[in-house]
């Protein structure tokens, strides 16, 4: 029997709080599931720094990717198998870049990516397609089915239906992402009627659509996401987290480069404080190495570092107030910025201001930067119509970004008046600051 055609004697079932039981039977699922690729993603929090706000949130990018991979396995079993606009031959190709999609990402993965200028999605490319387990086993399916899976994930292959299952509005990544994170963080915003929205939709040429009759769940879904996004992804608390990783990140990419001699020599950041990451590298740097360093950087000499570190292991965060970037208030922050040099805090590491932004659903505005897919429904005459030409509730959001600024400042040191008393004094007054 062909590799790619091979089944398990007995089917595998991984236990799930999201979706009850992710069912593998394919023997190529269950290898790549085993590779060190793979099993790396144990070691990366699908949330970040989330877990610091959300004490609950501390599960994985791996649990993440096996639970898309069987929603896509659900929707293609289950929904389109057998229907003529499904193309059979293109089932196993849709499990592995279900599985995969996530494979390249780093450890506490977008403050990583900012400092360092790295992209998930192209090391993702660089597992399936380079010298790696994930790679030997799609090679064994055929010579280009690792190039099949890349374009997949890269929204690059010719099948707009393929793509759509992880890539589209209303996709298997976000349908998981969502409810898993509500799971974990303990939170109702997430959760919408998923049984529904698979059942009711449909494989057509240029992706799959929804029918008429599930409009209603498909409003609840991205509500949902409207919700989760600016409660759990954008909490203020969460992004003090991220500032303060990202600064640690600066700051000791900042020693290196003027020739610091770390009492704990960052062997592991080597290649990404020079620029030129190999693969390998990055492959060994998860978040129990970066914690490990952080540990270590508590004792170090440098007393930027030092604090950053001990901040972020300890759960010392900056607090923030509210910032609107208009005139008046960059003239505040200039002067804030004067105002803690003169108090000797570096505000390059001490002030920040932090934004978030997001649109929680757009139809297609073609030549726009991040052209979105629109999510189609079929109405019960064959006629396709743009959600948002249906819905009001999604006309009345669609199209329409929010943007949320916080500046963000090291209030326990604001407060010591051991040094520069009246200086500290005029910045609490410019932030406000409850006395």
């Amino acid at each position: 029997m062909a590799y790619s055609r091979e089944k398990l004697s007995e089917e595998k079932v991984f236990k799930d709080p999201v979706h009850r039981y992710i069912h593998v039977r394919d023997r190529v699922i269950w290898d790549l599931i085993g590779t060190r690729e793979f099993q790396r993603l144990r070691r990366v929090k699908q949330l970040g720094t989330t877990y610091l706000t959300f004490h609950g949130a501390e599960h994985s990018r791996l649990s993440h990717s096996l639970g898309v991979y069987e929603i896509v396995r659900r929707i293609i079993d289950d929904v389109f198998e057998g229907r003529p606009e499904w193309n059979g031959d293109e089932r196993l190709l849709s499990l592995c870049a279900a599985l995969l999609h996530d494979l390249g990402h780093g450890p506490f993965s977008h403050s990583f990516e900012k400092v360092f200028d790295t992209d998930h999605e192209h090391f993702t490319r660089e597992i399936v397609l380079g010298d790696t387990e994930v790679n030997q086993v799609l090679q064994r399916v055929s010579k280009d089915f690792p190039k099949k899976v890349a374009e997949v994930i890269a929204k690059t292959y010719g099948s707009k239906l393929v793509v759509s299952l992880i890539s589209s509005q209303i996709d298997a990544d976000r349908m998981d992402y969502l409810q898993r994170d509500a799971y974990f963080t303990g939170v109702s915003y997430g959760q919408f009627d998923m049984e529904r929205i698979l059942r009711v939709m449909r494989p057509r040429e240029d992706g799959a659509v929804i029918k008429q009759s599930g409009m209603h769940a498909v409003e609840d879904y991205i509500m949902s996401r409207y919700q989760m996004y600016w409660q759990i992804y954008f909490h203020p608390v969460t992004r003090s987290a991220e500032v303060i990783l990202t600064k640690i990140l600066h700051r000791a990419k900042h020693l290196f480069e003027a020739g610091y001699s770390f009492r704990q020599d960052p062997v592991h950041f080597y290649s990404l404080f020079k620029g030129n990451v190999t693969l390998e590298d990055y492959l060994k740097l998860d978040e129990a190495v970066m914690l490990y360093y952080f540990q270590m950087w508590e004792e170090e000499e440098d007393p930027v570092l030092s604090d950053l570190c001990d901040r972020f292991m300890n759960r010392r965060l900056f607090k923030y107030t509210e910032f609107h970037p208009s005139n008046d208030q960059m003239n505040k922050l200039m002067e804030l910025n004067r105002l803690f040099k003169k108090a000797g805090i570096d505000p390059d590491y001490y002030l920040e201001v932090d934004s978030s932004s997001d649109l929680p659903y757009d139809f297609y505005r073609p030549g726009e930067e991040e052209e979105r897919l629109p999510i189609h429904l079929l109405k019960n005459n064959g006629e396709v119509r743009e959600l948002s030409r249906e819905s009001e509730i999604v006309d009345s959001i669609s199209g329409k970004r929010r943007t949320d600024h916080k500046l963000y400042f090291p209030a326990d040191l604001l407060r010591d008046e051991s040094s520069k008393k009246n200086i500290k004094r005029q910045i609490r007054e410019l932030l406000e600051l409850p006395e």
